[in-house]
């Protein structure tokens, strides 16, 4: 028997906003009944109309702002509504820190209810714009002009965007001038309905440090029209783009990049350097996307594995290598693990240029694990940092099975960790979780947690 009031669509009543929700969106209660409003911040009063009901909660729009934050500001984004890439420009960026914290208490609410756990203040950025290192725009014809960029919020309509503040100004000056050429040259470009085109997306990476770019051309087929002239004309965009790559993609899917990467021009990898690291990244290898903050997130890894140069380590979803790196010069051993072989192949390469013997090795962290355990290798010290899905179960029983003494989670779901929280509470004790904010202006926050065998 359901005895929630009944909510309906184009209802309107006055609402205030309790706390922020995992997307940025405003949370609020109408007779017991949750109601997410977008745009929407903590402590203001509005009078909200339904858009939508589900069985569990509604969505609703701001009709009238009655009593606005006082953490409120105007976004300097002009396409700020339209694009949904940020999710709170609206929010002063001193709000934004403390907002982040509380989706990580939030989320421990929800699985670890009783448990004390201590949160710290959200590590934040100096200057919080002009962060992303990486782009990956589609592109779609618009008449004759060649547009890149990314689909509106909810929609097939692709946003042609000239300008983004919290891309680094290198990846925006070269995207805008391969629009250009491949405008003027006529080249095929995709279309997501009839499949029909070659160029399909433009992705675009630049080494903060080093100003070494490369230019990744995904195609859905590995001829490409003009191909020479096409390579004359991109070469001499910037005397910084050291690497053209074409990658085929053919499949219809909202993937980024196909199995097939062939270099067109200069070096296959570009120069990224974090700390007194240097990392030679090819056109698939993850690489973190703030590289000025991952030093701050690194280091927050570093502290919660408490590294005397007597620990054996194990980086599970390795990358390229960068966590087991930064932690190489205070352990005894390193060793790491990721499904995607050509990770595997620049972390063993990256390893040898740092003058590390680290064991690097293709396949999933729980087979892995439990292989070297049987063979008496057990890490003193466990660290992961995997994708918004966390970890996988299979993981999680190898992990409570294996028992590294220590165990540092780096997370980018607030909700994902705190479910597997639930689970690894089991045997571990929770020291303490450290919000970094990698991603100003966007409801996305990343921790630390630094987790030691009961």
């Amino acid at each position: 028997m359901n005895d929630k009031p009944i909510i309906e669509e184009g209802q309107k009543f006055p609402m205030t906003i309790k706390r922020l929700g995992i997307n940025g969106e405003g949370i609020g209660y109408f007779k017991r009944n949750v109601v997410f409003v977008p745009g929407a911040l903590p402590g203001e009063e509005i009078t909200a109309q339904v858009t939508v009901v589900k069985r569990n909660f509604a969505e609703a729009r701001i009709v009238k702002m009655r009593t606005a934050s006082p953490h409120r500001q105007t976004p300097p984004c002009p396409i700020y509504e339209a694009c949904g890439g940020c999710q709170l420009q609206h929010m002063t960026y001193d709000q934004q820190l403390v907002e982040k914290r509380d989706l990580i208490m939030q989320a421990l609410e929800r699985y670890l209810k009783g448990t004390k756990v201590q949160v710290e203040k959200t590590i934040g950025m100096e200057d919080p714009w002009h962060y992303r290192n990486k782009s990956q725009f589609q592109t779609r014809l618009k008449g004759t002009k060649v547009i890149a960029g990314l689909f509106a919020e909810g929609s097939h309509q692709l946003l042609d965007i000239e300008q983004c503040i919290v891309q680094h100004p290198d990846t925006t000056v070269i995207t805008n001038a391969v629009k250009r050429i491949l405008e003027e040259l006529k080249m095929p470009i995709y279309d997501g309905k009839t499949m029909k085109g070659i160029i399909r997306t433009i992705v675009v990476r630049t080494g903060v440090k080093t100003g070494e770019i490369q230019l990744v051309l995904v195609t859905t087929r590995s001829k490409i029209p003009q191909k020479e002239l096409l390579l004359e004309r991109l070469k001499k965009i910037d005397t910084n783009l050291v690497s053209i790559v074409q990658n085929i993609n053919k499949e219809k899917t909202s993937l980024i990049f196909g199995e097939e990467t062939v270099t067109l021009f200069g070096k296959d990898t570009i120069r990224e350097e974090l700390g007194e690291l240097a990392f030679d990244l090819s056109a698939r290898a993850f690489f973190q996307l703030n590289p000025t903050q991952t030093v701050h997130l690194y280091n927050e890894i570093k502290r919660a594995a408490e590294l005397t140069g007597q620990e054996k380590v194990v980086d599970a979803y390795c990358g390229v290598g960068t966590i087991g790196l930064w932690l190489a010069d205070s352990a005894k051993e390193i060793r790491g693990m990721d499904v995607i072989h050509e990770s595997v192949v620049d972390a063993k390469a990256n390893a040898k240029k740092q003058g590390y013997d680290a064991k690097y090795v293709t396949g999933t962290a729980e087979k892995w694990l439990e292989l070297w355990s049987n063979e008496g290798f057990v890490p003193d010290v466990l660290t992961v940092d995997p994708p918004r899905t966390g970890l996988a179960d299979s993981l999680l029983e190898t992990i409570l099975k294996v028992k590294p003494k220590r165990f540092v989670y780096t997370s980018c779901n607030p909700s994902t960790l705190a479910k597997d929280l639930q689970q690894l509470t089991k045997i571990y004790r929770i020291e303490y979780i450290q919000p970094v904010d990698m991603f100003p202006q966007t409801a996305q926050v990343e921790s630390v947690t630094k987790l030691v065998l009961k």
